[in-house]
């Protein structure tokens, strides 16, 4: 079998494609053909790429500096013989790899669920034998019989059809069934134009058909799906890109600080072991171990928060990234749609209505002139609402509350429209019993139905198609009162063209009188009279342009990228009031550009059509390498490798496949673009209450390095123990720095532009706060410990009064840290009733620790009086005002 011509399959006559398949149309392969085939081109099925072991994948989650850190504190701390925050230490480190773990696994899923799709059977023929086999056992040239309801099985070239009608949209994002035929095609016709194809995981909504094997398992445009999504780079998010180099940077100074110390002591006289010991004491006052616990609870709390506006995380950086994201490139179909066709203007009698409501709900009213009109002083255009109806095979039903459909939506979308003029397909059908019918034909380009008007004693036949395939069997028109004129097809043309203009779907309507109980197409031919027009398409979210504008506003780029046609997404982008969208690019059109062309393109335009997979994929590469953090919306299995190139992928939950679901970091359950909006405003809050965290915990660390350099350099007795150190650390950050994790948004999250994704976590005006807070733990701790040396109190209670004083400056700065840049009582001194309840719960610990006997044992503290915590309470309302005066002169001079 000669394979060099796969590449154009679509371009290849049905004789040179049987010659190059080594195939008979007639009888197909036989049995002993198509076993050598088997084998030498195995079963038709996907094969998974080999990636790491289980091992490999969990052993890589301890690679990272931030772990290196932790690791070092836990080691110190068991070294230390202190158990407890030892186990603690290393408890955090391994629930984080286990969470990591478990997240790279799922994200592999999504090529495990492509191997499924292809799990079915099908009908073939063998030996000029019918035969039903796995659909894993079809190779190259075998000849597969289609019927409605069958899944395509492999990539086959179509020799026969009959009303064939293919489902898609999966595959392309075509949003209706697209009707096949066997012609000829050019070779450069795009994926979506090859109406002569039947693809892989693809599903045959109607008719029959007759296709050949061209390619199978991996080799099929899904199998190429599969392969991209193998080869997508799995990127790190920009919270674990920033937290990795801050942990880096945090790695090195801690070193560089411990190094520093430990040879200035020794080289002072000091004894190495005691040199040693300063050195520990500094290194865990540096580490911030509440940091990983506080970045994963924050995250929690940010998809539960999501959870609630119909966003569910499968990732836990994704809500982070989420927040920084600077385009979000959304399919159309279902997220910026409403994926329900809807009649929104009717041609009949000379007039031109417009339609209200949308969707498969029947509400709605009828409008001549921006006025609404009651349509029973309107019979020709009643007539053309039933003719829609009977001409139809879809129903419409409710269910739950809620209207459903069954059938094509095309069909059903007529069905509504009549609804809503009081035409009750029930009543009218039992009025109008249908006596015969011809299907719709593609070759044809109608459907038509006989009718029995019982009330009339009269029989109608109904046709429903394109203008053009009635325009010639049209001899006449109906005027406003059903009076017959003399039929103008030019102005009937010139409607059709400006419905089309506006992305409407337009089908044409005609009757003829009729005296059998049976309809050949001969009968139709001529002598019909028109009804009108009916012009419907997917109509927009209105809250997706609500939220589209929002996302504008905070400086977010939308674009849109679907398979649909050009003309209906330019115009559902114009509805929706996207910026860019003045002009449409095809993937036709992409293939010819150059890479300077393509880089200005994703700046000038916004709106893509006919998309294929790979394009999809290159979009997002190509944002990427712009600089831009890239949100991409997906449903099907053709969206798979993009989803998972992007920032954060988005799956539908309500009609996304498996594929894409398995593909992407978040999911929506109501498959709406609003739903991301809020989502991206989530997001940025996660953010601002992780950066807030951050500032408020480093200034300690700082802190508690500068007090033990500090005590080294002008030898003196350590202030602070390194027990003493992680009792400040763990404390403080479960009980102070956690709550800023349920901080509500800040007004005007959504007003701000996005962050730059090259701009560290801590911005500079962030380090000279933590810089000025931490010289300030420095001098008051150091201070008030030699203050009460020097005063005759025990080196215990110094060391006392040193620890409360870090916990209280602490606790003041919480409050300065609820906003970094407005004051607390700007965002509600109890909007956040969990801080409270942290400060309170801090000060009866805090107590413990310095009255408790027990604590006094463990942790070498001793009972001060009220003339220290005066002092202590003065250092920190010092902290609280300076602090409140730097964000003050920054809001007026920064």
């Amino acid at each position: 079998m000669d394979t060099s011509k796969k590449s154009s399959w679509h371009s290849l006559s049905s004789d040179a494609l049987l010659s190059v398949l080594d195939t008979d149309l007639k009888q197909g392969l036989s049995e002993n053909e198509a076993e050598q085939r088997l084998a030498q081109y195995g079963q038709n099925r996907l094969t998974p790429p080999r990636g790491k072991s289980a091992f490999k994948l969990l052993l890589s989650q301890f690679n990272q500096p931030l772990v290196y850190i932790l690791l070092l504190s836990g080691s110190i701390t068991a070294f230390l013989q202190e158990w407890v925050d030892s186990s603690v230490i290393f408890g955090v480190v391994l629930v984080n790899a286990f969470i990591g773990f478990f997240q790279e696994i799922n994200a592999l899923r999504a090529i495990d669920a492509l191997s499924r799709v292809l799990n079915v059977s099908c009908t073939v023929l063998r030996d000029e034998q019918r035969r039903i086999i796995p659909a894993n056992e079809l190779v190259p040239g075998d000849m597969v019989i289609l019927q409605s309801g069958d899944k395509i099985p492999a990539d086959l070239r179509l020799l026969q059809c009959r009303e064939l009608q293919i489902d898609e949209s999966a595959l392309t994002g075509e949003s209706v069934p697209v009707e096949k035929q066997p012609q000829l095609l050019d070779a450069s016709a795009t994926l979506a134009d090859r109406i002569n194809m039947a693809y892989s995981s693809t599903l045959v909504t109607f008719g029959s058909g007759l296709g050949v094997v061209v390619e199978t398992g991996d080799l099929t445009e899904i199998g190429l799906i599969n392969r991209m999504i193998a080869n997508a780079t799995d990127l790190d998010t920009p919270l674990t890109q920033k937290m990795s180099q801050f942990s880096q940077l945090l790695l090195w100074l801690i070193i560089d600080f411990a190094v520093i110390t430990f040879a200035v002591g020794v080289w002072r006289g000091e004894s190495m072991l005691n040199m040693f010991m300063a050195s520990v004491a500094l290194a865990v006052g540096a580490i911030p171990e509440g940091l990983p616990a506080a970045l994963t609870i924050t995250l929690a709390i940010g998809v539960s928060r999501m959870a609630k506006r119909n966003a569910i995380i499968r990732k836990l950086p994704a809500v982070e990234t989420l927040g920084g994201t600077t385009v979000i490139c959304s399919d159309k179909t279902g997220t910026l749609t409403q994926n329900q066709m809807t009649v929104q203007a009717v041609y009949a009698g000379g007039e031109y209505f417009t339609v209200s409501g949308s969707g498969y709900n029947p509400d709605g009213e009828f409008h001549l002139n921006s006025k609404v009109i009651n349509v029973n002083t309107y019979p020709t255009l009643l007539e053309s609402l039933k003719s829609g109806l009977l001409c139809n095979d879809a129903r419409l039903y409710s269910e739950s509350s809620k209207w459903c459909i069954e059938g094509d939506p095309t069909e059903a979308a007529l069905l509504v429209v009549a609804q809503k003029a009081g035409l009750h397909h029930a009543r009218i059908s039992d009025d109008h019993p249908r006596l015969d019918a011809i299907p719709f034909e593609s070759q044809h380009q109608f459907m038509v139905t006989l009718n029995h008007n019982l009330k009339q004693k009269q029989r109608y036949i109904y046709l429903k198609g394109s203008l053009e395939s009635l325009l010639d069997r049209c001899d006449s028109a109906f005027d406003a009162q059903m009076q017959p004129i003399p039929i103008n097809k030019q102005a009937l043309l010139e409607q059709v063209a400006g419905m089309a203009n506006q992305g409407l779907r337009v089908l044409a309507f005609a009757r003829c009188d009729h005296f059998d109980n049976v309809v050949q197409h001969d009968e139709v031919r001529s002598g019909l009279t028109f009804l009108g027009l009916q012009a419907m398409i997917d109509p927009p979210r209105p809250e997706a342009a609500i939220s589209i504008a929002a996302c504008y506003r905070a400086g977010i780029q939308v674009k849109m990228i679907t398979g649909d046609h050009p003309i209906t997404a330019l115009a559902i982008a114009r509805q929706l009031g996207m910026k860019d969208a003045d002009r449409v690019i095809s993937g036709a059109e992409l293939q010819t550009l150059n890479a300077n062309q393509y880089k200005q393109l994703l700046n000038e335009c916004a709106v893509y059509a006919r998309i294929a997979p790979a394009q999809k994929l290159q979009l997002v590469e190509a944002l990427q390498a712009n600089g831009h953090v890239v949100a991409m919306t997906g449903d099907g299995v053709n969206d798979a490798p993009a989803l998972r190139q992007a920032d954060i992928g988005i799956a539908m939950g309500l009609g996304g496949t498996e594929v894409a679901k398995e593909a992407a970091a978040m999911i929506l359950t109501d498959d709406n673009f609003a739903s991301i909006e809020a989502a991206v405003e989530e997001g940025r809050g996660v953010f601002d209450n992780l950066v807030k965290f951050i500032a408020w915990t480093l200034p300690t660390n700082l802190g508690e390095g500068l007090l033990i350099m500090a005590a080294v350099f002008a030898n003196v007795a350590l202030p602070i123990t390194p027990v003493q150190i992680l009792w400040i650390n763990m404390t403080t950050a479960v009980l102070l720095g956690l709550m800023l994790a349920f901080e509500p948004k800040e007004p005007g999250l959504m007003d701000r532009q996005p962050r730059n994704p090259n701009q560290p976590i801590l911005t500079k005006h962030l380090v000279f706060r933590v810089c000025l807070v931490g010289l300030l733990l420095l001098t008051s701790a150091f201070g008030l410990f030699e203050w009460e040396l020097s005063h005759g109190e025990s080196l215990a209670k110094a060391r006392t009064v040193a620890v409360n004083v870090f916990v209280c400056c602490e606790l003041f700065y919480l409050f300065n840290c609820r906003s970094l840049r407005y004051s607390m009582f700007k965002v509600g001194l109890f909007s956040n009733l969990w801080v409270i309840f942290g400060v309170f719960s801090m000060i009866l610990l805090q107590a413990l620790f310095t009255y408790w006997p027990p604590m006094q044992t463990l942790f070498g503290s001793e009972a001060i009086g009220i003339d220290e915590w005066l002092l202590i309470f003065a250092a920190g309302l010092i902290v609280y005002c300076t602090v409140g005066l730097e964000k003050l002169l920054f809001r007026k001079f920064g």
